[in-house]
């Protein structure tokens, strides 16, 4: 798991430099890697140990804290290190910011899905955790597109991403929440992670991950778009043909991460 992670982080990073540098900007190279792949290596800290702590001071969650203190510590002691002349540094800065916590701080939030412990199991829960995420948010892409192409006559942002459509969004959260409800039930049973909830209280979990995580994912994809936009790229790389980039592929992913989290850490899921 932690290096296919390693492999993505520094993928996107790449992009995010491509955008920067369509725009103008040439922040330290060396720095944005580094500081964005910190918070992930943080994120992945608790798979060095055999048998994770329980009573670790730290948790789980810090060590995606401190990687991302520490990035942003690299990225500063980076612009220390070339500064010559004022005019260039709170930029360079800010969007070293952006990288390390939009790349780096929010797939750390997938690596923590999958590093959760849910019904008694990291290897049975975490995994329902992460693939839950992964399926809604996929659910509600392929939805919109074919919900968009079927019925989208309604633009919901023109000017951001023109070719998303009202009708395509209502499709892409139905399906998401079918999605939802198929992972958190046969799915849940098939991996051994039986729900002790009431039908009701399952049912009330299920509806609203489907309906809040696709919503996050959907709001990453719009957040995506700007960032392309601004930068006047169709896709944000050629890695991957005819889908675009690798932050085209996680965009949705990013922002749905943390969301789905919560809703795991407070129970909100009828498990």
């Amino acid at each position: 798991m932690v290096l296919p992670t390693v492999v993505l982080c520094l993928l996107a990073t790449q992009e995010m430099l491509r955008l920067f540098r369509k725009l103008g900007q040439k922040p330290t190279a060396w720095t944005i890697y580094l500081g964005t792949l910190l918070p992930v290596l943080g994120a992945c800290a608790p798979i060095a140990w055999i048998e994770y702590p329980s009573d670790c001071p730290v948790g789980r969650l810090g060590w995606l804290a401190c990687g991302l203190a520490a990035g942003l510590l690299v990225a500063i002691v980076g612009e220390i290190w070339r500064y010559r002349q004022p005019g260039s540094t709170i930029v360079n800065l800010a969007l070293a910011a952006l990288s390390i916590l939009y790349v780096g701080g929010l797939m750390g939030f997938l690596i923590q899905l999958r590093l959760l412990n849910i019904d008694g199991s990291v290897s049975r829960g975490g995994l329902l955790a992460m693939i839950s995420a992964i399926v809604v948010v996929k659910a509600a892409d392929t939805g919109a597109y074919t919900a968009g192409n079927l019925w989208g006559s309604h633009k919901m942002a023109p000017v951001i991403s023109p070719g998303k459509t009202w009708e395509g969004l209502l499709g892409g959260i139905a399906l998401a929440v079918v999605g939802s409800l198929i992972t958190l039930g046969p799915l849940a049973r098939a991996l051994g992670c039986e729900s002790d909830a009431s039908w009701l209280h399952w049912l009330i979990g299920a509806v609203a991950y489907g309906l809040v995580v696709s919503g996050a994912g959907i709001l990453g994809d719009l957040a995506e778009s700007m960032l392309k936009r601004d930068a006047g790229v169709k896709d944000s790389s050629s890695w991957l043909p005819g889908l675009g980039g690798v932050l085209d592929l996680l965009d949705s992913l990013l922002v749905a991460a943390p969301v789905a989290y919560l809703f795991w850490v407070m129970e909100l899921v009828g498990l």
